[in-house]
């Protein structure tokens, strides 16, 4: 197809994706586009269009997306020459598309910036790009916009690594332009004579001092730049551009140079005086926006128009008053006068109605009370006790303001009035408003204690919490809300607390039913159930507090939930306590599964509850506890054998919701009863039954996960107490797994290796155990395609054959099934399911470990021997994986693999990497980058690199240069073949 044609299927392609009303047709159209933009025709094409004086804004923005986008991952589809056509094609375009459309003029100025990434310095001619724009702004005055967004683009696109260069390269371009930083910063102030550019220069100069590192504090200070960023702010329009710049030189004073910021006072003293000046316009706003909370009109408040601020000048000024106080806040928790006027102001940031305001200054307190209370931050005070002298003055200074901060926050919780009718979105907004205002009372507790804040705290929930009393109407959201930071800070009260807690407590029971106020009280019995456990006169509350938690298990799904997660807390903390009471909370259980209490149970609240009750019974003796345990077992023993009986005698499908709801409650009692020997005899008797479970429904993979999961729990809790049964359990195990395939059999079979792998007694039926579910996985798993559509059978099988090395390594590496599952392990090293992929390199690793380590050097020899006729074949798929057969995620283990490998093998790593990289054309990797990975190789062989950090970053490096686009990926895959690599091993 000839370059005009393929230009008029292209715009037919895009007024087909656009207009045509036929979504087949759209469809079509997209996935032809997405095709074009990977040939090479596209460059031509692309271009072609974009100079097309006809071309319509569709057009152009899609070649404008495109010819960017090849330009960073293609350029070398280019032959060397066409550097300067490509360049000055763009920069013709840049002056085409300065006055707009913008958004084909920031493609343009993006595929520029990954242009100078690609090409060295001296190809831009002396002083690369920055010279270069330097001479075209100089001869192009008309077209001062293209070239000015092209200025700001550069540094944001230094470090991208959506540009396929080499990383050497781009270590290059990002010297280059940390070196230019005063050239850029001189060509800027050039343009300052342009009023109308003020704010383009503004937004350079700040993506410029993102790169600016070592410039003198007092040049900066009078530099014509920073005073025009001073002077934006009195301006409108330049504001937001002007208070960028300011955040940008705020972060320069702490990190722009080696001394850090005593050497940036002369700056810190021109801007901190400056963003200071803006308190008084930021009051005046404040003003405005509380009465407009109060619902009053400005006039009516003798508030004039004058006082009035655009919204985002205002959220302008709380960023600049945020980021002074987020990087200068080690001076500031000094508590000196200047620091407390910054403090001020923060308080008013906070205090502002707006929470998207307010909440910028919630870092900061968190950085406050971390250096007020941690003692490394005082160190510099010589001996501990000028070290506590200092910590208690500071904390002296700044305790008023955090006890105005927790009334400052604590209102933002309150449920508004029109909650039942916000959207989704608008109800996980409040809910995060609701954990960040949570987090800020801690912060607050960390300083001033958690007593002194649950008093605060305290006072509005009394107020809030006593007016129903008083006839008149009476909102529960003030008393809600008040709850809700009382709740908050639980962690901070300490279990002493005397006075206030059992006040509260007693009070809870008085509160009206109003479901979201139940709600809370159940979280906050839940919270507070630690120091339900240490209080003195606990017994007094519990039986009134487990009454609200009924009430709540009857109200409402939210209710139902918090009242059944605070009685799992309130078992667990307090179960030698409510030992007494376990009858009232088989009460509560029996009416909870049998449904007949009108509770509101969930699935999973029910769960909470058998959790609870576990506890309690965790807490006995044993006796009473095995019989406790039957009692517990009972219902839901009864619902299974139902099932069961029922499914027996019938042809009809039964839900697997019937089977696994009464065996996910034995799982959490077999899980939370650790009572290994009541455990083991309940299960011993309830056998029969599971093994039913096993027999009618060993093919619905659901029944199965959850019945291996409750086998898993029983195991592990009981230990060595099973006895016979679980030989019983692992004879079902290996059949069905044969017959049906379930990868939970494996993952069950795993946890039985961990408990009873070293057990001598066991050493037969677990050596057959592995030998037949090894060998049955092997066949299912022969190639790459075979791991793929099985992943969980790979990942469970992978899981288990580490416990096996790690467990019974006198079993498992001995025996004739372990050299061919390190071969299947090899076959499916490059499956793109994660947990499968991460389980098979765990598993290589453990091979390599046990290798090295003082208890298995007796098998070291079989291991050899299996091992290095496979070592070069491994050490390429590792290689391939590295250079792009698996995702970059998976990048840190595969290379903790080749480390182990070469840790074991020293030198003939090398050999075997060697081989391998040699392989790899030219084209795709240099041979520097080849001799860089080689050598980080040799330094891992040697015992003092083994783990260095710099050996890693050239491993890492390697991947980097071979994904660095889909065509290089591809060449590389191609030559290595990780995923097609036929395993030939020595007879």
């Amino acid at each position: 197809m000839g370059s005009q044609d393929m230009k008029n299927t292209l715009q037919e392609a895009l007024k087909a994706l656009y207009h045509h009303p036929d979504q087949q047709v759209r469809s079509r159209a997209n996935d032809w586009l997405q095709e074009f933009q990977r040939t090479v025709e596209a460059w031509e094409v692309s271009d072609g269009l974009l100079h097309d004086a006809n071309s319509n804004l569709e057009t152009l923005i899609f070649c404008s997306q495109t010819l960017k986008t090849k330009v960073q991952r293609d350029f070398e589809e280019l032959p060397p020459a066409a550097f300067f056509s490509l360049r000055d094609s763009l920069k013709n375009l840049l002056k085409k598309f300065s006055k707009g459309p913008s958004k084909v003029r920031m493609q343009i100025c993006i595929a520029m910036s990954a242009l100078a990434v690609h090409v060295s310095a001296q190809d831009w001619g002396g002083g690369g790009i920055l010279n270069w724009l330097r001479d075209e702004l100089g001869s192009n005055p008309d077209y001062l916009i293209s070239f000015l967004e092209l200025l700001t683009v550069l540094p944001q696109e230094a470090s991208s690594y959506k540009i396929a260069a080499r990383p050497e390269r781009r270590r290059q371009f990002q010297k280059e332009l940390v070196s230019s930083v005063n050239a850029a910063f001189g060509l800027l102030a050039s343009c300052l004579s342009f009023k109308e550019l003020h704010e383009q220069v503004l937004d350079a100069f700040a993506s410029w001092l993102r790169l600016s590192h070592g410039i003198q504090a007092a040049t900066l200070a009078s530099h014509s730049l920073v005073l025009a960023a001073i002077n934006g702010l009195k301006s409108e329009q330049l504001f937001d551009a002007a208070a960028n710049a300011i955040c940008e030189l705020i972060r320069y004073t702490v990190y722009g140079s080696p001394g850090g910021l005593a050497e940036q006072m002369p700056l810190v003293q021109v801007l901190v005086p400056q963003v200071m000046g803006l308190r008084s316009r930021f009051s005046a706003s404040l003003n405005v926006a509380l009465v407009e909370k109060e619902g009053n009109q400005g006039g009516e408040s003798g508030i004039g128009q004058a006082d009035m601020e655009d919204d985002e000048i205002v959220k302008g000024m709380a960023r600049l008053f945020a980021e002074m106080g987020d990087s200068y806040v080690e001076l500031i928790a000094s508590g000196s006068a200047e620091s407390m006027m910054i403090v001020d102001a923060l308080v008013q940031v906070t205090s502002h109605p707006e929470y998207d305001i307010a909440s910028m200054t919630f870092n900061f307190w968190h950085s406050l009370q971390t250096i007020l209370t941690k003692r490394e931050y005082h160190c510099s005070f010589g001996n501990e006790a000028a070290v506590d002298s200092e910590m208690e003055r500071r904390l002296i200074i700044f305790r008023p303001t955090f006890e105005l901060l927790v009334s400052l926050v604590s209102f933002r919780v309150m449920y508004p009035q029109n909650y039942e009718e916000l959207s989704k979105e608008d109800i996980i907004d409040f809910k995060r408003t609701r954990y960040a205002v949570g987090d800020i009372l801690m912060d607050a507790s960390s300083v001033l204690g958690g007593e002194t804040t649950l008093k605060i705290l305290s006072n509005s929930f009394f107020q809030a919490a006593s007016t129903p009393g008083n006839g008149g109407s009476w909102d529960w959201r003030s008393a809600e809300a008040a709850l809700y930071c009382i709740r908050a800070i639980s962690k901070a009260v300490p279990i002493s607390e005397g006075t206030v807690m059992p006040q509260i407590m007693g009070f809870l029971s008085k509160l009206p039913p109003q479901p979201q106020l139940l709600q809370t009280a159940c979280l906050t019995i839940g919270s507070y159930s630690k120091w339900l456990s240490g209080a003195p006169n606990a017994l007094s509350f519990l039986p009134a507090l487990i009454e609200i938690l009924t009430r709540g298990l009857s109200t409402s799904d939210d209710s139902s939930t918090a009242a059944a997660m605070a009685l799992r807390h309130v078992c667990d903390a307090c179960r030698d306590k409510l030992a007494g009471s376990l009858d009232v909370l088989f009460h509560i259980y029996h009416k909870a599964v049998s449904r007949e209490g009108g509770y509101k149970l969930s699935t999973e609240d029910a769960l909470q509850l058998i959790e609870a009750l576990s506890m309690v019974i965790t807490a006995l003796s044993p006796e009473p506890a095995k019989k406790a345990l039957e009692a517990l077992c009972l219902p839901a023993v009864a619902a299974l054998q139902e099932v069961i009986t029922q499914a027996a005698g019938s042809s009809q499908q039964f839900n697997a919701n019937q089977y696994t709801v009464p065996i996910d409650r034995l799982a959490n009692i077999f899980r939370y009863v650790n009572h290994p020997e009541a455990v083991a005899d309940a299960f011993r008797n309830i056998w029969p039954i599971l093994k039913a479970v096993f027999d009618q429904r060993a093919w619905d993979m659901l029944t199965m996960e959850r019945l291996c999961r409750a086998c898993k729990y029983a195991v592990r809790t009981c230990g060595r107490s099973m006895g016979v049964t679980i030989g019983d359990m692992l004879q079902v195990v290996q059949l069905q797994y044969q017959l049906h395939h379930q990868s939970c059999f494996l993952y069950l079979s795993s946890e039985v290796i961990k408990v009873f792998g070293s057990d001598p007694s066991c050493a037969n039926y677990l050596g057959a155990l592995i030998t037949s579910l090894f060998s049955h996985t092997i066949s299912l798993l022969k190639t790459i395609q075979d791991f793929t559509s099985r992943p969980d059978i790979a990942d469970d099988c992978f899981l288990l054959a580490s416990r096996c090395i790690r467990y019974c390594p006198h079993l498992f590496v001995p025996s004739t099934i372990f050299p061919s599952l390190v071969d299947c392990a090899m076959t499916g090293i490059t499956i793109q399911h994660r947990e499968a992929c991460t389980s098979i390199l765990t598993f290589l690793n453990d091979i390599f470990d046990v290798a090295t380590s003082i208890g298995g050097k007796k098998y070291r020899s079989v291991i050899d021997n299996i091992i290095f006729p496979r070592a070069a074949s491994l050490t390429r798929i590792l290689i391939g994986s590295l250079a792009g057969a698996l995702p970059e995620s998976r990048m840190e283990q595969v290379i903790s693999v080749l480390m182990s490998l070469t840790r074991v093998y020293g030198m003939q790593v090398v050999t075997w990497g060697q081989e391998a990289i040699s392989l790899v054309p030219s084209v795709a990797i240099t041979d520097g980058e080849r001799s860089n990975f080689l050598g980080a190789l040799s330094s891992a062989a040697s015992a003092s690199g083994a783990n260095s950090l710099a050996i890693i970053g050239s491993l890492e490096e390697l991947s980097d240069v071979c994904r660095r686009n889909k065509t290089v990926q591809e060449m590389v895959q191609g030559a290595l073949q990780p995923l097609r690599l036929t395993l030939t091993v020595a007879p």
